[in-house]
């Protein structure tokens, strides 16, 4: 059995990481409102724990895979922020020249090894590079994150299957917010619960309070161990909240007023707070954490919005091992 006790350098560790999240979410969305920059943004306000707890049970050169919503994930594994902020607006300095965008970072260094605009796409690709690391006898292992709705294409039974056959050193995330885009999950999904999909394949499944950071990371850090000791993988289905619109600028029509109030009514950031208080951290010691982070984050915009955008001869780089003429 895994050690998942909570110590106070592992909270404080999950802490800063799940809050460059939320400040990076935070400020994202208020260069958007002053139209200082004008790209597509899926925010992540209310699944910043998960992301924080999940990415501090890896080590730095573990693997994850993420989705068009993936800033949680990306920051908390650590893709530096400058490159993650000119990346973001389309400049030559971001981790891929420019040319992705917020819907495809991609930064080995850190681990964060593909972003997917394409739902559930990067669930086969896990399986792949935790076969790599299989092979290779590395002892990495891979996190793949997804949403509830990713849980109903083909490619999610299949990995997922496979996975177990081989036993291979994954673990599937999935965030469920409740809301696939704009359907709830009651209206595209009729079972319970997605965690006892795995029982089909005979693999560990685990639903959790992702608004809980005992909960979280007790999931996360045994689910990252059992994978690491060559003892499988783990679906873990993490029961979060998406505050904002599913993209930037889109509203909660669609939502009943009883989701809304219940969703803000777990908001896991104060809860956060009041844990960390609890285990004798000061305000002043969480105010200089985030102090520290809003610094980080504001230099990084300023050098990003400095940055160059990428020449026009870019288009034809990157895409073929070698040039063809047309």
């Amino acid at each position: 059995m895994s050690d998942t006790k909570l110590d106070r350098d592992i909270l404080k560790d999950i802490y800063t990481r799940t809050m460059k999240v939320a400040q990076t979410d935070e400020k994202f969305r208020s260069l958007l409102t002053q139209g200082k920059v004008a790209v597509m943004y899926y925010p992540v306000r209310g699944q910043e724990l998960v992301s924080g707890a999940m990415m501090a049970a890896l080590n730095e050169d573990d693997y994850v895979v993420c989705t068009y919503r993936g800033q949680g994930e990306q920051t908390a594994k650590g893709v530096p922020a400058d490159l993650w902020w000119a990346e973001c607006i389309g400049k030559a300095t971001g981790t891929c020249k420019g040319k992705g965008g917020p819907m495809h970072i991609t930064h080995p260094e850190s681990g964060v090894m593909v972003t997917t605009g394409v739902v559930g796409s990067g669930i086969p690709i896990a399986n792949g590079l935790a076969m790599a690391s299989q092979n290779n006898g590395d002892g990495r292992v891979t996190v793949t994150s997804f949403g509830d709705g990713a849980a109903n294409i083909g490619a999610f039974h299949e990995a997922m299957n496979m996975a177990q056959l081989y036993k291979l050193p994954v673990v599937f995330l999935c965030q469920n917010n409740r809301y696939g885009e704009h359907t709830a999950y009651a209206d595209h999904t009729d079972s319970p619960t997605i965690a006892e999909r795995a029982a089909g394949y005979g693999m560990k499944g685990v639903r959790v309070d992702g608004n809980d950071v005992e909960a979280m990371w007790a999931a996360a850090k045994e689910a990252v161990d059992r994978a690491r000791a060559g003892e499988g993988p783990t679906l873990i289905e993490a029961m979060c909240y998406r505050m904002m619109g599913h993209f930037f600028g889109a509203d909660f029509s669609y939502m009943p007023e009883d989701h809304i109030a219940e969703m803000q009514a777990e908001d896991p950031l104060p809860k956060l707070r009041k844990v960390m208080l609890d285990h004798q951290f000061t305000e002043e010691e969480l105010d200089a954490i985030v102090a520290e982070i809003d610094a980080e984050i504001d230099a990084a915009v300023e050098k990003a919005l400095e940055a160059p955008f990428p020449d026009a001869d870019e288009l034809r780089k990157d895409v073929f091992e070698e040039e063809i003429a047309a």
